[in-house]
């Protein structure tokens, strides 16, 4: 092992160890308080018979991408679900939300094209942007007014884009998608708006927070969150749109489709999903519970308005040290640390099924 790649990666190991950065992998143990299966949906016993029926009726694998022999009509059932239960016209099914990001931004963007991102997007929106060769411009989080001034910035002619998300995964708080969609319009922009962590959870039906906004031109989803399954969705203000995808999105084109019997499933899961909304009531009561008792506490949970509440604290040594407080108390609690956030906390990630007295419980032992 005498190559300098080698030493690189030493390096970069022992450097993380020595500040508490150092990621392991962990079997889950104890009482989910940090999956994203925000309507405990992973183990519903109709999708999981959906799964099965589907496994049956399609078999296994895709056994190819969808522009040779891995596309099924399932997928076509799936895309015009979504887009219905959306408002949108069209929609394409990738295999998570992490290629959607990217190979949407990949396909839209080039060396012409100037992208506005919020600064704590998700690696999938930063990755895209950087293969895409495009000029990244950061405005600072949540600040429309920061936003506005650097779109007053740049030259009419060249091509922009607008990406935000509208609920944020590690802060909990929310974008002004009002507000989005006005400065989109009147600055001549493209507006990616990925709904990942609202889908399920915010709108009508659980459609998401952009639903009633069509001039939103592309919209991500998963069912890899509150649907509890995996995949990803790109929801289209025009068919157009998916056409060009399907021809020019290199993730889309050169990879093998996903399982058909996850987009079977998924069918299923849209269904039940839509029909949730004494399960997102609840969600938001319990958010508001857990959010008023840590206040109570004197912990800080930044700007959370959602079912995503950080505990935001000083180190990354007490973050490690309060998960690890928690998981032997019987709660899956995980420390979220630099470089995948600004600063160290805990992420606590509620779900429709859990109870009050489960989250006055969890409260009590902070």
């Amino acid at each position: 092992m005498s190559s300098g790649i080698y030493r690189k990666i030493d390096k970069e190991l022992q450097k993380r160890k020595e500040k508490s950065l150092l990621r392991e992998l962990k079997v889950s143990q104890g009482k989910d308080f940090c999956s994203n299966d925000y309507l405990g949906l992973s183990k519903h016993p109709l999708i999981l018979q959906a799964m099965q029926d589907g496994i049956t009726q399609f078999g296994l694998g895709s056994t190819a991408s969808r522009l040779v022999r891995g596309h099924h009509n399932v997928f076509n059932d799936l895309e015009e679900s979504l887009s219905e239960l959306t408002k949108t016209k069209a929609s394409l099914f990738v295999a998570n939300g992490f290629v959607a990001n990217l190979g949407l931004i990949d396909a839209l963007a080039d060396s012409r094209t100037q992208i506005f991102t919020d600064r704590l997007n998700h690696a999938s929106i930063l990755d895209g942007i950087r293969i895409s060769g495009s000029k990244k411009i950061y405005y600072n989080h949540l600040d429309w007014e920061h936003l506005e001034r650097n779109l007053q910035k740049s030259n009419l002619d060249e091509s922009k884009i607008i990406i935000s998300e509208s609920i944020y995964s590690m802060d909990g708080d929310r974008s002004l998608i009002e507000k989005l969609v006005e400065l989109k319009l009147k600055y001549n922009a493209l507006l990616i708006l990925d709904e990942t962590h609202a889908f399920g959870v915010e709108g009508e039906n659980g459609s998401g927070m952009g639903t009633d906004y069509p001039d939103i031109d592309f919209r991500i989803f998963t069912l890899g969150k509150a649907l509890g399954l995996e995949g990803g969705l790109i929801s289209c203000n025009s068919l157009m749109s998916k056409q060009y995808l399907i021809n020019c999105m290199r993730s889309f084109v050169f990879s093998t489709a996903p399982m058909p019997a996850i987009a079977y499933a998924g069918i299923v899961a849209l269904k039940i999903m839509a029909d949730m909304d004494v399960e997102r009531l609840h969600l938001k009561k319990i958010s508001d519970l857990l959010r008023n008792g840590l206040h109570a506490k004197g912990f800080s949970t930044g700007k959370s308005t959602s079912q995503i509440i950080p505990v935001l604290l000083d180190s990354e040594e007490e973050a490690l040290a309060m998960a690890k407080k928690f998981q032997d108390l019987g709660y899956d609690l995980r420390a979220i640390r630099p470089p995948t956030v600004p600063s160290a906390r805990i992420r606590i990630s509620l779900h429709s099924d859990h109870s009050i007295s489960e989250v006055e419980s969890l409260v009590s032992n902070f």
